[in-house]
């Protein structure tokens, strides 16, 4: 539902509601300072400031236990001119406010508040749902005070008041399960409603009484009244009333956790006053409530919260059984949208995802995490999406209410749970969107009839314990993907220091060899040399197959040598102009197959690479060496050399029109001694693209493979800009190419 505008009525928050400098007709008021008992001001219906001053005189006034801050203490009933008045008096900083009020039957006796403690009391103890302590206080609410219509509603989050119970007699209109504009009661009212917890109007229609100074003391004008049971109202909250068609009204606040829970708000068709002592049982009615209130949502909370804490104990025990990577948080064992009571949830981490239950299509899911990580924080709670995100509406009416944490700040690595909309029909008392014309001054709206609402956009709302819970659950993955991490590192480095001992070993083996592969292509020579004559065709034949044998091992030993050497020399990389180097090696390799024809396509321009000049000449050249031995066959043979340019750098693409491979092997071309051919069809080690690979990756690149049997492959590798290097330079004749 998006925010209602605010009428004109929102300009009550300017109004001076706690300093009026009037009170209400039906009492009086006087102010004496706290110190002296000296008459500082009076309100303008006693007879004289001598009245008020004897009335003062005849009232054991002590100031100590009238505490600042806090309601009227009551004093007493006092005769005055023939009637009885009820006497109560509070501390208001260097002033003490007196308020004399008609004395009702009840004055000086307990009998209100006795009923509520000794009848409600163990009622309410035995309610077991909030509703059910509703209904019983706007009956007894209804009984102590004869109001015709007697209303409990709560704020919700927007501020709008639902009515959850009501009390009435005949002729009153029902507001039951309607709502209240978050207008009608503006912020700096449900403040005065948080300090002063009950407020009573008895006629609508009075004219206010202003407040003077007595004795040539300060004008009383700003005088706060807000603990001050006569304080005269806002002329538009009257104007309010009776627009309702109500004439005598009282409010008792519901305060829960230091919040406005709520209100009990009572109407009456008629004037009507209340005592002190029967507002004190209300007062007291109100607290009780509210305390009552408090403790079934703290039991409920606290009963959630446990629950929840478990459940994340057991997805963290489960999780932890497993390799630790947070796409297991999606394993169906786990049922992870279920901790937050969510259809679906899901685990993002740059562009993969993982989902369970009802979530967006992949695609939705990375541009929604990348919105929620770009945000920042750790956590992310909205039951409205479409309000917040540009392409929330798109994502209706599966997905309204989003919950997410943000497990790291570098990666996009979010966890999301998702709820569907809630599409809800409000019944309102009244259109909220009225506005009445005010030529200058503020207007109240007039209509109180039922309106309806239909609210789209929304999910149900994510409870804080809800919140707590993923909160929690962020913590223990965290802790989790750091202990992983310690694990991996403690991993690489005895897996670099493993790798450093076999280099050794296999630089070692592979010098140690090279000896005795040359002395045996040495001896087989000797023996073919001096007994050319003796030998037969059997024989020379089984010899020269000694001696390739032999020479293909020296091959295989140089080639282990040349391999372990590229794990231990030291890069000197310098901008490298690739356009030259593979020039270069196109007439090399040229000359190698003279008499075949081979088309050479080179894709200008070819970039400058940060690399050092010797290896990644050995790269380039086994890759476009490759690209012309398996291209033989061919006529004409076909090879392109490109550019390509990744978000992780800048590189080549070696492509032809060979014999190509199956995908499904692709993983195997780039390890040490893997071959997809026979060695009888196409000759080498089965070294070189590990060569390659190993180049690339010390440069921190990146390379791959793509074929298609007898039409082709591609290889191709990309490496990343310097640190420090600085800018590309300009391309000159005399750069360096290897």
């Amino acid at each position: 539902m998006s925010a209602l505008p605010l009428p004109d009525l929102a300009q009550c928050a300017t109004e001076p509601i706690r300093t009026p400098g009037a009170i209400q007709p039906h009492g009086r008021m006087a102010v004496v300072a706290a110190g002296d008992g000296r008459l500082l001001a009076c309100s303008a219906n006693w007879a004289s400031e001598e009245e008020a001053k004897d009335a003062i005189a005849r009232l054991p006034i002590d100031s100590g236990p009238l505490q600042a801050g806090h309601g009227p203490a009551w004093l007493g009933t006092l005769a005055l001119g023939g009637s009885s008045f009820d006497v109560a008096a509070h501390r208001q900083g260097e002033f003490v406010i007196v308020e004399y009020e008609p004395a009702g039957p009840a004055s000086g006796l307990h009998a209100p508040i006795y009923s509520v403690a000794r009848d409600l009391l163990p009622q309410v103890q035995r309610a077991d749902s909030i509703a059910t302590l509703c209904e019983m206080v706007a009956r007894e609410m209804k009984r102590l005070t004869g109001f015709g219509r007697c209303l409990v509603y709560r704020f919700d989050a927007d501020g709008h008041g639902e009515v959850l119970a009501e009390r009435l007699d005949p002729g009153y209109a029902s507001y039951a399960g309607h709502r209240f504009p978050a207008t009608d009661v503006p912020a700096q009212a449900r403040a005065l409603y948080l300090a002063n917890h009950i407020r009573l109007i008895p006629d609508a229609n009075y004219e206010p009484v202003q407040l003077a100074a007595a004795g040539g003391a300060p004008d009383p004008a700003g005088l706060d009244l807000s603990f001050a049971s006569l304080r005269s109202v806002s002329p538009v909250h009257l104007e309010y009333m009776r627009n309702m068609g109500t004439i005598a009204s009282m409010s008792v606040s519901v305060v829960s956790r230091g919040r406005l829970w709520g209100l009990i708000s009572c109407h009456d068709h008629e004037a009507r006053h209340l005592p002190f002592q029967t507002r004190v049982a209300c007062e007291h009615l109100g607290r009780l409530l509210s305390l009552q209130i408090q403790a079934q949502e703290d039991n409920a909370e606290g009963a959630q919260r446990l629950a929840l804490h478990q459940r994340v104990l057991t997805l963290v025990a489960m999780m932890a059984e497993t390799d630790g990577t947070l796409q297991r948080l999606t394993h169906p064992d786990l049922a992870l949208h279920q901790l937050a009571d969510a259809t679906g949830a899901a685990v993002v981490l740059n562009d993969s995802a993982w989902t369970i239950g009802e979530t967006p299509p992949p695609d939705t899911l990375r541009q929604l995490a990348h919105w929620i990580a770009g945000r920042g924080g750790e956590i992310f709670c909205t039951d409205r999406l479409p309000e917040l995100y540009e392409h929330g509406e798109a994502l209706l009416p599966g997905c309204a209410g989003v919950l997410a944490i943000s497990i790291s700040q570098v990666h996009r690595h979010v966890v999301m749970w998702f709820r569907p909309e809630l599409v809800q029909t409000i019944q309102w008392a009244g259109d909220p969107r009225q506005k009445l014309p005010g030529e200058g001054r503020i207007h109240p709206r007039q209509s109180f009839q039922s309106w309806q609402e239909r609210v789209r956009g929304r999910s149900a709302p994510w409870q804080v314990a809800q919140q707590s819970a993923v909160s929690e659950l962020r913590q223990a993955l965290l802790a989790l993907v750091l202990r992983r991490a310690e694990e991996l590192a403690g991993h690489a480095v005895e897996l670099g220091r493993m790798n450093k001992e076999l280099e050794a070993f296999s630089y070692t083996v592979s010098h140690d060899l090279r000896a005795p592969m040359r002395h045996i292509a040495g001896y087989v020579d000797l023996v073919m040399e001096d007994n050319a004559k003796k030998l037969d065709e059997r024989s020379t034949r089984y010899l020269r197959h000694v001696k390739d044998a032999a020479a293909y091992a020296g091959k295989l030993v140089d080639a282990l040598l040349d391999f372990s050497r590229l794990g231990r020399s030291a890069l000197k990389p310098h901008w490298i102009d690739t356009m030259a180097l593979v020039e270069d090696l196109v007439d090399e390799l040229g000359q190698q197959e003279k008499g075949r024809a081979i088309e050479w396509e080179i894709a200008r321009p070819l970039p400058r690479l940060w690399a050092d000049p010797l290896l990644l000449q050995g790269a380039v050249r086994n890759l476009m060496a490759n690209a012309v031995k398996y291209t033989r066959g061919r006529h004409p043979a076909r090879i392109r050399v490109a550019a390509i340019a990744l978000p992780e750098g800048h590189g080549l693409e070696i492509s032809d029109n060979g014999v190509g491979f199956p995908m499904k092997y692709v993983a195997k071309l780039f390890g040490v001694f893997q071959r997809l051919h026979r060695t009888e069809d196409f000759d080498g080690t089965g070294i070189g693209l590990a060569n390659v690979k190993r180049i690339v990756e010390r440069h921190g690149g990146i390379v791959w493979a793509r074929g298609v049997p007898d039409q082709g492959a591609t290889f191709g590798f990309v490496l990343p800009p310097p640190a420090v290097a600085g800018p590309v330079p300009p391309q000159t004749d005399n750069e360096e190419s290897a």
